[in-house]
C-alpha cells in the first residue's frame, strides 16, 4: 500500500522536493507492460495482455491480490439492467456477464445463476420498476419479465411486494476462486506478480511514463519529513493504472500528465449484516437475489446469498467526507461495521421482508466504493482514459470502477487490450 497518500499529505503540508532531487539516485529498469493494482480488474487485464503475448508485470502494495474492493462486495453477477444505454457500465456489464459465466463454467469456478427479483414495495415505485425493465431491454438483457405480486410471492413466499422485475440472468460467484484462476492463468502465460510493491507516482520522459516504485514497508515507515527514497524507476512501454480506490490520486502524481482530465474521487462505505438464525443457511428465507428499487448512491439494501446459502443484507451508503492520501494509498480505510447501523437496516429490509425478526442481524463486513460522484450528484459512468484523452502513449487510467466492476472485469480487460494493442 503505497504511501502515495503520504505523498499527498506532504504535498499539502510540506514543500515537495524537486523531482530531480528524489529520482536521480534510483536505479532504472525497463519493462514491457505494467499493471498497477491486483484487484479483479487488474488481474483480468494482466491475463488478457499476457494472452496477447505481452510480458506483464503486476504491482500491488498489498501482500496479495484482491485485498480491497474486490474482496469486499456482494459477489453478484449483474445482468446489466441499471445503467444508461450505451454507457460503458451497460456495455461492459452485459458483455462481461457472458464472458464471466463462460469462464467460470469452463474452469470450474463456483457460481450459480440464481436470478434476481427487483421489487416495488409500494405503488409509487412501479414507474421506476417499469423504467428499469425498459432500460434492461434496451441494454440487451435477456428474458426480463414483469411479475405481479402473486407471481413473485409464489416464487418467494417470504417476500412482500406489489410488483417485481425478474432477471433470470443474474447470479453469484466465488470471487476469490475467480481471482485465483486469473492469477494462475496470467502466470502460466508469463506474467509476474510483485506484492508489497508500491507505485507512488511517475514522470514523463519524452512521451513515456516512468514509474516511481518503492517497497510498501519503505512507504509505511516513512516519517513524512525526509525525502522518500525510491527503490526503482520503472520504464514500461505500457502502463495500466488499475489501482482502484487510489487510481485518481495516483494519476495526479504522474508528473507531466494533464491533471484537468482526472476526475474527482469520492468514497462510500457500504456495510453488510448477516442473517444469524440457526436455520438460515440450511433453509434460507429466499432463493433468489432480492433487490429494492435503487437508491441514491447505490442499489439499496438488498438480499444476497453466498454459495453456501448464507444470507446477507447490504450494502448501505455511508459517504466518507475526507480521505487523506495515507488512507488511500495504504488502504487504511475503516472497514469495521458499527453494530449501531443495524437500526437503519431493519426498516429498509422489512419493506420487502416483513417477517424479519428483531435481533436476527449480526455485523458482517464492509467495503469501500471508488466513486466519481458525491452525495446528491448524478451517478457517473466508468472512466477509461487512453492516449486520445491525456496524450500519453501507452498509458491507460481506469477511474471509478465500482459496481458492476466485478461483472464487467473481463470486458474491461478486452477493451483495455484493444485500446493499447489495436484490434
Amino acid at each position: 500500500m503505497l504511501k502515495q497518500d503520504v505523498i499527498r499529505v506532504i504535498k499539502r503540508r510540506f514543500h515537495l522536493p524537486k523531482p530531480s532531487e528524489t529520482w536521480r539516485n534510483a536505479p532504472k529498469e525497463k519493462a514491457e507492460c505494467v499493471v498497477i493494482g491486483a484487484g479483479i480488474v487488474g488481474l483480468a487485464v494482466a491475463r488478457e495482455l499476457s494472452l496477447k503475448g505481452k510480458e506483464v508485470l503486476v504491482l500491488d502494495s498489498a501482500p496479495t491480490f484482491g485485498t480491497a474492493t474486490s474482496s469486499r462486495n456482494s459477489e453478484v453477477i449483474h445482468a446489466g439492467i441499471y445503467y444508461p444505454s450505451n454507457s460503458l457500465k451497460a456495455r461492459f456489464c452485459v458483455r462481461g456477464r457472458k464472458l464471466l459465466y463462460h469462464y467460470c463454467s469452463q474452469r470450474g469456478i463456483p457460481h450459480s445463476q440464481i436470478g434476481k427479483l427487483i421489487v416495488a414495495t409500494g405503488t409509487s415505485e412501479i414507474p421506476k420498476l417499469n423504467q428499469l425493465f425498459n432500460r434492461g431491454v434496451q441494454n440487451g438483457v435477456e428474458n426480463l419479465r414483469m411479475l405481479d405480486a402473486s407471481e413473485a410471492i409464489k416464487m418467494e413466499p417470504e417476500l412482500h411486494c406489489v410488483k417485481a422485475l425478474l432477471s433470470p440472468a443474474s447470479g453469484i460467484l466465488d470471487s476469490h476462486s475467480l481471482m485465483l484462476s486469473l492469477v494462475g492463468e496470467a502466470e502460466t502465460n508469463g506474467a509476474t506478480f510483485s506484492y508489497n510493491t508500491a507505485v507512488i507516482g511517475g514522470h514523463l520522459e519524452g512521451n513515456q511514463m516512468v514509474l516511481h516504485v518503492c517497497e510498501t514497508k519503505t512507504l509505511t515507515n516513512w516519517d513524512g519529513n525526509t525525502p522518500l527514497q525510491l527503490d526503482l524507476l520503472l520504464m514500461p512501454k505500457i502502463v495500466v493504472n488499475s489501482s482502484g480506490l487510489s487510481a485518481p490520486t495516483l494519476a495526479k502524481r504522474f508528473h507531466g500528465l494533464n491533471t484537468a482530465v482526472i476526475p474527482p474521487a469520492y468514497y462510500a462505505r457500504g456495510s453488510y449484516f448477516i442473517l444469524s438464525n440457526a436455520n438460515s443457511t440450511r433453509h434460507p428465507p429466499f432463493k433468489h437475489l432480492i433487490y429494492p428499487v435503487p437508491e441514491e448512491g447505490g442499489l439499496g439494501v438488498h438480499v444476497t446469498l453466498d454459495l453456501d446459502g448464507q444470507l446477507k443484507f447490504g450494502p448501505d451508503v455511508e459517504w466518507i467526507p475526507h480521505v487523506p492520501d495515507t488512507t488511500n494509498f495504504l488502504n487504511k480505510f475503516d472497514y469495521s461495521v458499527s453494530a449501531d447501523r443495524v437500526a437503519r437496516f431493519y426498516p429498509e429490509i422489512r419493506k420487502y421482508y416483513p417477517n424479519l425478526k428483531d435481533g436476527s442481524l449480526i455485523p458482517g463486513y464492509a467495503g469501500i466504493r471508488p466513486k466519481l460522484h458525491g452525495p446528491e450528484q448524478s451517478a457517473c459512468d466508468f472512466v477509461i482514459q487512453g492516449e486520445d484523452i491525456h496524450g500519453v502513449g501507452g498509458l491507460v487510467n481506469l477511474f471509478g470502477i465500482e459496481s458492476p466492476g466485478l461483472t464487467s472485469s473481463m470486458a474491461i480487460a478486452e477493451y483495455v487490450a484493444a485500446l493499447l494493442l489495436g484490434g
